[in-house]
């Protein structure tokens, strides 16, 4: 099993922060986002390799920062070569260019390299080996319909099946949303191919690939009950690095 952590955005809600600095190094309690990351995948047994794609502006401060982690598994830095916001693959694009340059030969754990959850990985990863050669992607119940509305939401079937899956919709039917973790068996990797030949399918939102998936084959869930937070904003930030300091109850 390899691990793809995506750090490829240019996370232009957080400017000027992230104006020239990558939002997965910005610093919660003295450490970068990712490093929490990279803390909870040494506890994962059957990982051969972690690999961080980026971009050419950030690509500096993500070798600076391998040079400073310690880290049980080899960590591998990829640039997807582009430069500004505009020319970015997306993660879907991200994703693409991984995959392929591992000749789809491996499982991938991927995880958004801007998310910060209090859980462990060990049981997502389990129950997604028993799903294999299903995907697995990671949910959580936020308990509310109306911040729902933000992300990927998530409806289930009998099992933990995914039986409907919609991208910030406006009226969203439950409170259900996909976290940016999902597990890809070998088997799998190649479907990211075909979607991409949609001319319509987009390459910027992992969500509109999973919904996608969804139509075509199995794709089971996980649930976490501990906070979890994408942060795609400043005030995400700030209330991440007080949950972090313990300001506040999660």
């Amino acid at each position: 099993m390899k691990v793809l952590i995506l750090a490829a955005g240019y996370a232009t809600r957080l400017y000027p922060r992230t104006r020239n600095f990558p939002k997965p190094l910005l610093k919660v309690n003295r450490k970068p986002i990712i490093q929490y990351l990279i803390e909870k995948l040494d506890k994962v047994d059957g990982i051969s390799e972690v690999i961080v794609v980026t971009n050419s502006r950030f690509y500096r401060n993500f070798a600076q920062w391998k040079k400073k982690i310690k880290s049980r598994n080899p960590i591998v830095i990829v640039n997807d070569l582009t430069k500004t916001p505009q020319e970015r693959l997306g993660a879907v694009g991200d994703m693409d260019l991984v995959f392929r340059k591992n000749d789809f030969e491996d499982d991938f754990l991927v995880l958004g390299g801007d998310n910060f959850f209090q859980e462990p990985l060990g049981a997502f990863v389990k129950a997604s080996l028993k799903n294999s050669p299903s995907i697995t992607l990671g949910v959580r119940d936020i308990g509310n319909k109306l911040e729902a509305s933000h992300f990927g939401v998530v409806s289930l079937g009998r099992n933990n099946l995914v039986t409907n899956f919609q991208e910030k919709p406006k009226k969203p039917g439950t409170s259900l949303i996909a976290m940016c973790l999902y597990y890809f068996p070998k088997q799998s990797l190649g479907l990211i191919r075909e979607y991409l030949k949609g001319p319509k399918n987009s390459c910027d939102a992992a969500g509109s690939y999973i919904r996608w998936l969804t139509k075509r084959s199995r794709v089971y869930s996980f649930g976490f009950k501990n906070f979890w937070f994408d942060i795609g904003h400043i005030y995400t930030y700030e209330k991440v690095k007080r949950l972090a300091k313990g300001e506040i109850a999660s």
